[in-house]
């Protein structure tokens, strides 16, 4: 396997699974500006190129907050039911044009708010929207599952009405949950009504930590809040010395929590300082259930493939590499386990072995 050339037409066939994954965050820039049109909204520049060049320019700033505030546009065109249709049914369609046969992806309803549709009317569009996706990429011969994560903003006081709408709708498509926004300042022990009745209604949830925010913020997610997964955790590595694990990160390690890492958005945060080395590789060699994410492939300039290609290329991965990272994506997913278990031995494990 590993002695395969793995140019960009075989990583992008080969299966993929990506966990964090922000849907405002990979709209398509012509469609971002045609619906900005739509609504009066305007945009740094109306050329399609030119505003993809634009948000990666401005996510390059290596500061978060600056990072968070590129949404600003993409916010702006998904305030309407027709806005959110169209941006679901895409997301799903770039994902399996992507090779990716299961993806979450995740929102904050709240943000959605500003044209007069409430959170549930959101989720329901939004829920419509990636069916109707879904079911294209299935006529095309491309089958995709994306199951989807609620957010909470967590600097703001809507992040239990969020929890709620999970546990609504949880047999409506919505698999977990997660907290997002600015980590610094606003620590996720903060919201532990949410995840405490999330807990209760047996709903899966991660949280955002361990990206602008070190150690501590870690440590409150899994031991105070309870979260299954980790968002990014790069910063699990100031817990390791020379090889050697602290107490918290023996505890991520030797109970399988996955981290969901970002290795493009985690340079344009400052979060890491290159390919070669972010921390993924590293833990990844450590047995850490490290997985492979893009987080905000429009702000990021991104993919999935492109994600794997920057590893293979900069970091020396091989092909058993990302077939490792995909495994681990499924096992981690907020799936039961039976669908976990054929996802990977029906589909990841045999594309593996038809692309290479």
């Amino acid at each position: 396997m590993e002695s395969t050339r793995m140019d960009a037409e075989t990583l992008r066939r080969l299966p993929k699974a990506v966990l964090h994954d922000h849907l405002d965050g990979g709209l398509r820039p012509a469609t971002v500006v045609e619906l900005a049109e739509a609504v009066g909204h305007t945009l740094p520049t109306t050329d399609p190129d030119e505003l993809a060049a634009w948000y990666v320019e401005a996510a390059n700033s290596g500061d978060l907050v600056r990072y968070i505030a590129t949404f600003e546009h993409t916010l702006a065109v998904m305030q309407t039911r027709e806005g959110l249709l169209r941006t679901a049914e895409e997301y799903v369609l770039d994902l399996a044009a992507d090779g990716v046969v299961y993806g979450e992806v995740r929102y904050a309803p709240e943000l959605n708010t500003r044209g007069g549709l409430t959170m549930s009317e959101v989720v329901e569009t939004v829920q419509e929207g990636l069916a109707a996706g879904t079911a294209k990429a299935a006529a095309a011969g491309t089958p995709v599952r994306v199951g989807t994560l609620l957010c909470g903003m967590r600097m703001f006081d809507r992040v239990r009405e969020a929890a709620d709408l999970a546990v609504a709708f949880r047999d409506a498509g919505v698999v977990g949950f997660d907290i997002a926004g600015a980590e610094d300042g606003f620590p996720p022990a903060d919201h532990l009504d949410a995840f405490a009745h999330l807990r209760r209604e047996n709903v899966p949830f991660t949280i955002h930590a361990g990206e602008a925010h070190g150690l501590p913020s870690i440590h409150q997610a899994l031991q105070v809040c309870g979260a299954q997964r980790i968002g990014h955790g790069v910063r699990i590595t100031d817990d390791i010395v020379d090889g050697k694990l602290g107490r918290l990160a023996s505890w991520v390690r030797d109970r399988r929590v996955a981290l969901e890492m970002c290795p493009t958005s985690n340079l344009q945060t400052g979060a890491a300082a290159s390919i070669a080395d972010h921390p993924i590789t590293a833990l990844k060699d450590l047995g850490f259930r490290v997985t492979l994410n893009t987080d905000n492939r429009l702000v990021s300039g991104t993919t999935m493939t492109r994600e794997m290609s920057l590893l293979v290329e900069q970091a020396g991965w091989r092909a058993e590499d990302l077939r490792t990272v995909t495994v681990n994506a499924v096992k981690s997913a907020f799936l039961p386990f039976d669908e976990r278990n054929a996802l990977i031995r029906d589909v990841v494990l045999p594309g593996y072995d038809a692309v290479l």
